[in-house]
């Protein structure tokens, strides 16, 4: 269960309650009976930094892997006739032979 902070307006204290989340938020300080109490907004202390369960728990599929990261469209490349081997004259003179 949660726990949230509220404020009394009566004595100016700052107490916290543990508190379903489905449950109303408290009318009254029990400690001075004042009927004002607000809720307040605090900072959560659950954190996610790092590599954590999020990232370490769960294995990834094997098609994640196969996927490219980013697709590129290909780049064009000019294609030149190649070049044929000029032979030698003793490579003729060989097939003459």
């Amino acid at each position: 269960m949660p726990i949230y902070e509220y404020q009394c307006d009566g004595c100016g204290k700052v107490f916290e309650e543990v508190q379903k989340m489905s449950d109303p938020p408290l009318k009254k300080h029990t400690a001075c009976g004042s009927k004002k109490v607000k809720k307040l907004i605090s900072a959560t202390s659950f954190q996610l930094k790092g590599e954590g369960w999020y990232v370490t728990d769960y294995k990834k599929k094997p098609a994640d892997k196969e996927k490219p990261a980013e697709t590129k469209p290909a780049e064009k490349t000019e294609t030149k006739p190649e070049k044929t081997e000029k032979k030698t004259k003793a490579e003729k003179g060989d097939k003459a032979a």
